[in-house]
């Protein structure tokens, strides 16, 4: 099994999937793909989970197991975050891949304004996206960005814990929910009481988790976490609504003044067919998004902002970094359109700076001739 996973991740597999039944498949570019000849049976993977599994007192009650998260590493290959699950009564495991090395903002190929964002002193980060879009990925460059040029003390909070950060000028103290706290909201509580300069939460799932951490961005400390949305004006109408309508209006305020950027990615296929890319929206909130913020009328205003905001700022739209992929030939036209937020007015522009002899022209001349 080891050779398998070995195969999978030399071909850039980002995901294994295990199951009784069926072959091993190996998420590769994006596509679900078969790696072996021959159908696991469901003590095979039985097996396979009992050696995933790390704690002994896991391991004997494997059989009432049915969802289950852990990490689990291969000494000189990499990390994985492991699920294991039932489904039709038989064991599935599905394997996230995680480098060994912590990527930085260059590997990832992100905007540099996230090195500003991730050099803030206090407030709220949010990292957004489906799941599988890099969310993890983008908060490790930040944490790994802070370990090089700050001396701070970062508090993880993870279910399982995925990259391993040294401590280089930082002080990074990593927590795995169930093994060394008992739940995101246990962790965060104590994590106030730990000096931190910097939290990082894996997931705010619940009105108790967010407002924790809105109390920790306002009493000084720099909160990091993800939210599993598409863009940053929906990121704030979830974060909102997950609150009783009498203090939707007061979590606004505190959204306002605590949010310092949020960040919403989405993998895409590079047009050569080998590997992704990330195409991301960068929200710098400013004063006047905060007033919008507060104003849920004004809510509209706020994705013209971000775009306008692009030379002061370094905001960005998702649309105007996917017409810079497209344009620089890294992204296909119709693979840009479909994940674009307009894509009739995504195809517009696209096709103005194509007329006015812009290096687009190149990039869709298969859509709309040379």
């Amino acid at each position: 099994m080891l050779d398998i996973f070995k195969s999978a991740i030399e071909q850039g597999a980002s995901d294994l999937h295990i199951k009784a039944g069926d072959f091993v498949r190996a998420r590769i570019h994006g596509t679900l793909r078969p790696v072996t000849q021959q159908r696991l049976t469901d003590e095979q993977v039985r097996q396979l989970a009992l050696k995933l599994i790390p704690h002994d007192r896991d391991r004997q009650r494997v059989d009432e197991l049915l969802d289950y998260d852990c990490s689990w590493g291969i000494p000189g290959l990499g990390r994985f975050r492991v699920n294991i699950l039932r489904q039709r009564g038989s064991f599935m495991i599905v394997l996230r891949v995680i480098p060994i090395e912590v990527p930085s903002f260059d590997d990832l190929k992100l905007p540099p304004v996230l090195k500003t964002i991730a050099e803030s002193e206090r407030g709220m980060i949010l990292v957004t996206g489906v799941t599988g879009s890099g969310k993890s990925s983008t908060m490790a460059a930040m944490i790994g960005h802070m370990n090089q040029v700050m001396n701070k003390h970062i508090v993880t909070l993870e279910n399982p814990i995925e990259f391993l950060h040294r401590d280089v000028k930082c002080s990074i103290t990593q927590r795995d929910i169930g093994t060394d706290t008992e739940s995101f909201m246990s962790g965060l509580r104590a994590a106030l009481r730990q000096d931190p300069d910097v939290i990082l939460i894996g997931e705010m799932r619940d009105t108790v988790t967010i407002d924790t951490a809105l109390k920790a961005a306002e009493t000084g400390h720099l909160v990091i976490s993800t939210v599993h949305t598409t863009n940053a004006t929906q990121t704030l109408s979830r974060l909102v609504a997950v609150f009783p309508v009498e203090e939707q209006g007061m979590v606004r305020i505190r959204l306002s003044e605590s949010l310092q950027a949020v960040i919403s990615q989405r993998l895409l296929p590079l047009k050569t067919g080998k590997g992704r890319v990330v195409a991301c929206e960068v929200m710098i909130v400013t004063p006047t998004i905060r007033d919008c913020i507060k104003d849920p009328a004004r809510t509209d205003e706020i994705y013209e902002l971000i775009e306008e905001g692009h030379t002061q700022y370094g905001s960005q739209t998702f649309d105007q970094h996917l017409m810079d992929l497209v344009n620089s030939g890294r992204v296909d036209f119709e693979v840009g359109k479909a994940a674009a937020n307009k894509p009739s007015d995504f195809e517009l522009k696209m096709t103005m700076l194509a007329g006015s002899g812009g290096q687009a022209g190149s990039a869709m001349s298969g859509r709309f001739g040379s």
